[in-house]
């Protein structure tokens, strides 16, 4: 019916039902006023902060979120400042800085910026408490929810549902990529804020339109999130983390306690990581390894996804393989 791609930007003449059907049900999924697909979450994250902050304004990110955060942060022209993972001393700290430039005269907006779920450790933000610390200091928060739609939260709307902080965050930021089975990003928040983007993400305004076939295959998956086999699929991808940990565990690794669908087994050497991914390979088991630039120099890792589409005969192999390809100590 739509063809195979869109043709044109949003704003020219690309703008079609399924772009503004999943937005809608973005927004209703989400429980906030409005919503707006990207072509990709990174085009979501650069166009929204190069929005947002300008050359005057302060983006303060957790040390390790995505390299789409990064970037936009550093695109957008405002000043940037890192905190040490999840260290909300540290955050605090900056705070202070920040509301001291704003006593010294002029407009300065602070704009927090940070993952939910974070995609390489599968820790997760301590969200509450962030909430407060960005409160107190009157600063905008952007929360990216990539790996945290789907799987956390009553309705598995993500973390910010989970610690019941949702409505107090300005910009929550997400992918149509994992979860939702689908291609884009999105952001959610304010008709206010939607509006803004709408005019000003340059990332939005000068990029042909996302593939009508993907945003109707999102719509297609936030229906199935938001339905009871949504429900089921959610707690079966539990048990399966659940399973993998103790596989991991009884191999002799030492995976902790799980928040997230993400358990990195830690390699540190970037060539044994390879050589141990592609013996998996072999093996007929697709583990990625992840190694520098997306993670530091000597923290490369074997980076497992959960999926409730695995059986325990995949975990089995799985662990098994791991025990015999890479060496414990």
């Amino acid at each position: 019916e739509f063809g195979a791609g869109s043709g044109a930007s949003r704003l020219i003449c690309g703008s079609l039902s399924p772009h503004h059907q999943v937005e809608e049900d973005l927004a209703a999924f989400k429980n906030t006023e409005a919503a707006l697909v990207f072509s990709s979450g990174y085009a979501a994250a650069l166009g929204t902060m190069g929005a947002l902050v300008g050359s005057k304004d302060i983006v303060i990110v957790d040390r390790l979120a995505h390299a789409s955060l990064i970037d936009g942060a550093r695109l957008s022209g405002a000043r940037l400042r890192v905190f040490a993972h999840n260290d909300l001393n540290a955050l605090e700290k900056i705070l202070q800085w920040s509301a001291s430039q704003r006593e010294k005269g002029g407009r300065v907006r602070t704009l927090i910026v940070t993952e939910s779920v974070f995609s390489m450790d599968g820790d997760v933000a301590p969200l509450t408490e962030l909430v407060a610390l960005k409160e107190k200091y009157d600063a905008w928060l952007m929360l990216d929810e990539a790996h945290a739609t789907g799987l956390l939260g009553e309705n598995r709307r993500g973390l910010a549902e989970a610690c019941g902080v949702a409505d107090r965050i300005e910009v929550q930021l997400g992918t149509l990529g994992k979860a939702l089975g689908s291609a884009g990003g999105y952001i959610c928040g304010s008709r206010l804020l939607v509006e803004l983007l709408i005019n000003r993400a340059r990332s939005f305004i000068f990029s042909t339109a996302a593939v009508p076939s993907a945003s109707a295959a999102a719509s297609a998956g936030i229906a199935v999130v938001r339905s009871e086999e949504g429900e089921q699929r959610r707690q079966q991808c539990w048990r399966n983390v659940e399973w993998i940990t103790n596989g991991l565990t009884h191999a002799g690794f030492r995976p902790g306690t799980p928040r997230s669908a993400i358990l990195p087994v830690m390699i540190g050497d970037e060539t044994k990581a390879l050589a141990a991914a592609d013996q998996l390979r072999t093996r007929g088991l697709f583990i990625p390894a992840i190694r520098y630039p997306t993670v530091a120099r000597g923290k490369a890792r074997l980076r497992i996804s959960a999926s409730a589409a695995h059986t325990r005969e995949d975990i089995n192999a799985l662990t098994n393989a791991l025990s015999e390809v890479v060496h414990v100590g």
